[in-house]
């Protein structure tokens, strides 16, 4: 069966392309008329009173200054004075001291020996033989009786503190930083305090006061004074 229209007059044949092409169009159009800028070609800067100069560059008035340079300093030179030639001068002479048969050979007995320069006061930890609690005498070596000493030092502190009234009463608490000294007959002395308020330091004083008699320092076996330092820390619960 023959169609009855010829194909190539169908006005709906490219109809999509047209289409297409007529969408692509007025979408650049409007493209166009939104991204389109126009500028002002005459600009009044004077309508609200405001004027600008064309320049605003300040130039700095030229000066001429003077400078005048230090003169310099003339110093004379120093007097020179030249020694006589007829000048004597002594010249030592030195003489060989060697050994020989008539020589005397003194005695080891005879020799003074200078005494060890060891010093009034040692610190705890560099000390060879740290000052003893009572109730470290036995222990077996220096390590354990310093360890001891440090051990028995914060059993004594928390067994004889007592927290002041003054202090309750203010609110006070803090750290007091105590340094003594053990002498050489083992007492106690050279007591130095400092904490946030005098009734603390006060009674950490009490504590070392407290404090019994120990076996004293040495150093290469004299007695010497050996401070320690230990914190006493007030805290209210």
């Amino acid at each position: 069966m023959e169609p009855k229209k010829n194909p190539q007059l169908d006005l709906k044949r490219n109809s999509k392309l047209y289409f297409s092409i007529g969408m692509t169009f007025i979408l650049l159009l409007a493209y166009m008329a939104l991204e389109w800028k126009s500028y002002d070609t005459q600009q009044d800067w004077d309508h609200a009173g405001l004027k600008i100069d064309k320049e605003l560059i300040e130039e700095a008035p030229i000066t001429i200054q003077k400078m005048e340079l230090p003169k310099p300093k003339i110093q004379t030179p120093p007097e020179i004075k030249i020694a006589d030639d007829e000048e004597k001068i002594e010249e030592s002479v030195i003489e060989a001291e060697d050994t020989n048969q008539d020589t005397e050979i003194v005695d080891v007995e005879d020799i003074e020996v200078a005494d060890d320069d060891i010093p009034d006061v040692v610190p705890f930890i560099t000390i060879e033989n740290a000052p003893v609690f009572p109730g470290c005498e036995n222990e077996p070596d220096e390590k354990a009786k310093k360890a001891c000493f440090q051990e028995m030092m914060l059993k004594h502190i928390n067994k004889t503190i007592r927290y002041p009234e003054l202090a309750q009463e203010m609110g006070l608490q803090g750290r007091v930083s105590v340094v003594f000294t053990v002498q050489k007959d083992g007492s106690i002395g050279d007591v130095k305090l400092r904490g946030p308020h005098e009734s603390l330091e006060k009674e950490a004083g009490r504590i070392i006061s407290k404090l019994p008699k120990m076996t004293p320092g040495k150093q290469r076996g004299t007695p010497v004074k050996v401070p320690y330092a230990i914190p006493i820390t007030f805290k209210l619960n």
